[in-house]
């Protein structure tokens, strides 16, 4: 794949620093989708993405997702002198690092003394004595304040949330860069007036990362048949989205976004990447690809101005047993 043209950038978050509104996510190069290729295949891979990433935009992975972690700390320790200027985000509170069984019992643990650990099973992964931005999933001022104290360490520059209804109440203990959450045409939660995400996000000059914009892999148009996510492990098949009630009637909705689109003269996926990154110059999109090609597509979606139609997707995102932890908040600190 030829190198991406020079690309614009924006702040993440209004103190944060510049990359590219489209960065990549590593959850699929671990495994999340099916069996995870061979190292050499993936490094393969990753090189001249990492080679991207240095340039342009944020590579993101997590402990939960498989074993990126120890890929990356693999492609660190064989080029040492390549991670100044890349832009490294991960994230914990999965005490469970398995993403497979979407309908097994879900858990969170923030406390501070599980934070410590968890930061320093990932810096021991990666092989790094820092990260550029930190990710937590649920949190309490305790853990803010857990976190604050590893960023005077020099161990985090930035701290992030993932999709967290504690944004304002973090805020104000420490200025948050950004915040992560499911968005896409499909997925408006972060519009929802009961939450208020986007709203709380943009008073406080929070940047918005949006995480499966292409639903995983629902709106890229390439998915048609159950036939399409049947490899072990693949977490597809444990989507509502992707169940038998929802499946066809979602379908109908893709088709629909892939015949405006091929009216544009582009590709479903590209088209509702634009849609993402029209939404404002605080959004950023991370994609989960395992392929070249699609790289390549998915950055021509800068180049392209949509206004999409958006269609009523049935089915939740995730089963009951993760929804219950999307957008929770934590009790108030006892005094």
């Amino acid at each position: 794949m030829a190198p991406p043209k020079q690309l614009i950038t924006t702040h993440l978050g209004k103190n944060g620093p510049q990359v590219s509104p489209v960065g990549l996510r590593l959850m699929g190069a671990s495994g999340m989708y099916g069996n995870p290729a061979s190292d050499n295949e993936r490094l393969a891979f990753l090189v001249p993405r990492i080679k991207w990433a240095r340039r342009f935009g944020i590579l993101t992975t997590a402990d939960i997702y498989g074993d990126s972690e120890h890929l990356l700390g693999k492609w660190f320790a064989a080029n040492p002198s390549k991670r100044k200027g890349i832009f490294l985000t991960t994230k914990f509170g999965h005490p469970k690092r398995d993403l497979a069984n979407l309908q097994g019992t879900r858990a969170m643990n923030t406390n501070p003394e599980y934070f410590h650990d968890a930061l320093e099973a990932s810096l021991k992964r990666l092989g790094l004595p820092y990260i550029d931005l930190y990710y937590i999933h649920r949190l309490d001022r305790k853990t803010i304040e857990a976190m604050i104290q590893h960023k005077n360490e020099g161990k985090i520059k930035y701290l992030g949330l993932s999709e967290s209804d504690s944004l304002r109440r973090a805020h104000t203990v420490h200025p948050i860069s950004c915040v992560q959450m499911e968005y896409n045409t499909f997925c408006l939660d972060i519009e929802s007036p009961k939450y208020k995400l986007l709203e709380t996000a943009r008073d406080l000059g929070v940047a918005i990362v949006a995480y499966s914009p292409l639903g995983n892999g629902l709106l890229s148009g390439t998915l048609w048949s159950k036939e399409d996510f049947t490899k072990p492990g693949d977490l597809h098949g444990g989507m509502p989205w992707f169940s038998d009630d929802h499946f066809k009637t979602n379908l109908a909705i893709v088709d629909k976004i892939r015949e405006i689109a091929k009216a544009k003269g582009v590709t479903a996926a590209q088209f509702t990447l634009a849609w993402i990154l029209a939404q404002g110059e605080d959004l950023f999109a991370i994609l989960g690809t395992t392929k070249a090609h699609r790289v390549a597509e998915n950055l021509g979606s800068l180049d392209i101005i949509v206004n999409p139609e958006q269609g009523k997707v049935v089915g939740g995102r995730f089963p009951a047993a993760i929804m219950e932890y999307c957008f929770a908040d934590t009790p108030p600190l006892e005094a």
